[in-house]
């Protein structure tokens, strides 16, 4: 690996975990969200530092490529990303589901006893004072 490559990968990993850290920071991503990246950055921060290490792992998981594993866990760690982000807002759809429900029984419940109230009113005599709502 040259030195521009190497002096790459390092510089691209602390980018993506400083990013990850200032978004937590900002409060622009929440923890459970943030866990991935985390994994991401740091995998990739430990390849740029340590190429020989991921030369290592490639020949023990019988990858004649290094760079090969290095896109292998890339697309891995995206897949679980989009799964989560898949599960949260398969959560929030029944929520907000839930929420409308809930909402159209309780308009229901307040048409009604509107109706109620509306149908006991008792209208005042034709000679009674009227009435001073202020």
């Amino acid at each position: 690996m040259s030195v521009a490559s190497h002096f790459f990968s390092v510089a691209s990993a602390l980018l993506i975990l400083i990013v990850v850290v200032e978004y937590l920071r900002r409060r622009l991503l929440r923890e459970r969200h943030a866990i991935w990246w985390v994994v991401a950055g740091v995998l990739a921060l430990l390849a740029g530092l340590f190429p020989a290490a991921l030369a290592f792992a490639a020949h023990l998981l019988g990858v004649e490529v290094p760079v090969n594993l290095v896109f292998f866990v890339s697309v891995a760690i995206l897949f679980l990303v989009c799964l989560q982000t898949s599960s949260e807002l398969t959560t929030l759809e029944n929520k907000a589901r839930d929420l409308a429900e809930q909402v159209s029984l309780q308009d229901l419940r307040v048409r009604a006893l509107e109706e109620r109230l509306s149908s006991m009113a008792i209208e005042p005599p034709d000679d009674a004072p009227p009435s001073d709502d202020r």
